[in-house]
């Protein structure tokens, strides 16, 4: 039996709007966790100029035992 237009093309407007709803809900995903990455990268770039700054504290104070 073949379905009339009007119910395909029904289903199809129905299956439209899932997938518009899930990409959309899974596009809010993806911007969260590329927010929380960038929020995480930060925080590394913190933390690598901390380690820098320890490192050369160390050296200068090496610098400064042994002359």
């Amino acid at each position: 039996a073949v379905a009339p237009l009007g119910q395909v093309s029904e289903l199809a407007e129905q299956l439209e709007e899932r997938l518009f709803h899930r990409y959309g809900f899974h596009n809010g995903l993806i911007q969260e966790r590329l927010q929380a990455l960038g929020e995480v990268l930060e925080s590394v770039e913190g933390v690598q100029a901390e380690l820098r700054r320890i490192c050369c504290a160390v050296e200068a104070a090496y610098q400064d035992l042994c002359p």
